[in-house]
């Protein structure tokens, strides 16, 4: 008889009357995982992550509890677990997966950094809370940084450019309009406020290249990347941003690939209700479009959450493959999203749906993934597969020593301020230059030229692997060349995700 836990092609989710599987052709199809605390929500995302690891898929995962860093470390061999593994018919197997630890703060992982430029005046104006003509002043702040072309790249950069925006007020308003102290004010004190919560580590270079996190093992499996977020979770408005920033970017720079034989990176959105909450209509109907148009190019997002209702419906309806823990039904709002929960389902005469959501034991999920012709199956009364690794939190000394195997150990450890716009500006202001016009557009490509022939010096083909120096250079020239691209392009992203590329 071969083994449950390696059918090609497949990933074990569970077990109801058969086996129930994740068909690795549609994990680009997205997925949610709901249902209340402590119901085993954590064990499903493990389990999954695991499978598609296995497969050669590279996993992105927010950890908010810290529960699912054990993931790094082989299975402790738990009588629970064990347990599970006979009553369902598995053989329980240690394994060790192996992981990428990040963090935005740079405390529990490899420092996560993108620039200003690349975040956007839609995305930043969802981090700073700013009202309607607000996030109108940051566009133009935004525009005149083009046409000057003076690269935003840190959080000090943005305040120069408020400062000079404001002093050249008068000049702009004819032709962007209205550009008020009382506005331009607003917008440096919530700068101040999210300097405060300690974002000014992450807006920086060298930038996250998406790229990496694609990027397979030596052994033909995936890295499971794990964004630490117990610290960052306590500023949602970050936390949400910049898991969509991250959606965005794949987005943009992932070629189509239609329907692939596998996903080339599933995406793991937990708490996913902070990415809805108070989301102006501009950015719902941009979340809306990336997560329908990212499948695509490969890449599957897993929304875990409590509760349906956390998901707006419009996204709700793409997500195909589904495994829903138990809920209570305590308060009007709460038999709502179990009614709401079984009504997404396709129904089994078997049992009563919106009854058994309320009667699940922990571990124990309504599953329905979707079945070979794309359409979803029956619903299915499922005892989730043990993880084969570790459940539960590994200790600092252990992820020290994932870390110093990390292959990007060095590449964005050190940060690099080159010059932009904050130290262009001084310049100006010290009369060291004289500085474009206000309004007149900037040359193209002077700089790109430069960095490419620095790069061509630098890091050419000698069989050579270039030092921790080289690398942190070599970056942040990729990153530079990122944020200078084409006024086309950059105008072009802006209108989508409100990236600058």
């Amino acid at each position: 008889m071969s083994d449950p836990q390696n059918v090609p092609g497949k990933i074990l989710v569970g077990k109801a009357e058969d086996y129930i599987y994740l068909l690795l052709r549609y994990g680009n199809r997205h997925g949610l995982v709901a249902g209340a605390t402590g119901t085993g929500k954590t064990v499903t995302l493990q389990k999954l992550a695991e499978g598609f690891c296995n497969a050669g898929t590279c996993v992105f995962a927010a950890d908010v509890k810290g529960d699912l860093s054990g993931i790094a470390m082989p299975g402790d061999g738990a009588k629970p677990f064990v347990a599970r593994a006979q009553e369902i018919g598995l053989t329980y197997e240690p394994d060790q997966f192996h992981c990428v630890f990040w963090d935005l703060f740079g405390e529990k992982g490899h420092p996560v950094r993108a620039t200003i430029a690349e975040m956007g005046p839609l995305l930043l104006a969802r981090i700073l809370q700013l009202n309607e003509i607000q996030e109108g002043v940051l566009n133009i702040v935004f525009r005149v940084a083009d046409e000057q072309g003076l690269a935003l790249l840190d959080l000090k950069d943005l305040r120069a450019m408020l400062t000079f925006v404001a002093q050249n007020a008068s000049d702009l308003q004819q032709r962007y309009g209205n550009v008020s102290a009382a506005s331009i004010g607003a917008i440096q004190r919530q700068l101040l406020v999210l300097e405060n919560q300690g974002a000014e580590k992450f807006f920086g270079e060298p930038a996250l290249d998406i790229m990496d996190l694609l990027k397979p093992d030596i052994d033909g499996r995936g890295f499971i990347h794990i964004l630490k977020a117990e610290k960052l979770i306590r500023s949602p408005d970050l936390y949400a941003t910049f898991l969509f920033w991250l959606l965005s970017e794949l987005f943009a720079k992932l070629p189509e690939v239609g329907d692939p034989d596998k996903p080339k990176l599933v995406f793991f959105f937990d708490e996913a209700h902070l990415l809805f909450n108070d989301a102006p209509k501009a950015l719902l109907s941009a979340i809306e479009q990336v997560v329908r148009l990212i499948r695509s190019k490969g890449v599957g997002v897993y929304f875990v959450t409590q509760s349906p209702l956390d998901v707006p419906d419009i996204v709700l309806g793409q997500l195909g493959n589904r495994a829903q823990h138990a809920l209570r039904a305590f308060t009007p709002r709460d038999q709502k999203a179990v009614r709401t929960a079984a009504e997404t389902f396709r129904q089994n005469p078997a049992f009563n749906t919106e009854d058994a959501i309320t009667k699940l034991n922990v571990g124990e999920a309504l599953v329905s993934m979707l079945e070979g012709s794309g359409a979803p199956a029956m619903v299915a009364r499922a005892k989730i597969a043990p993880p084969q690794s570790r459940v539960g939190p590994i200790t600092d000394a252990e992820l020290q020593e994932v870390q110093e195997s990390s292959p990007f150990k060095g590449k964005y450890d050190q940060t690099i301020d080159r010059e932009s716009a904050f130290e262009i500006l001084q310049a100006r202001a010290q009369g060291r230059t004289s500085g474009a016009p206000v309004g007149a557009n900037a040359p193209e490509g002077g700089l790109l030229s430069k960095i490419g022939s620095g790069l061509g010096d630098l890091f050419a083909p000698n069989g050579k692997r270039p030092s921790v120096a080289q690398s942190a250079i070599r970056s942040a020239a990729t990153s530079a060349a990122r944020t200078v691209g084409s006024a086309i392009a950059r105008e072009i992203l802006r209108g989508i995700t409100g990236g600058v590329k």
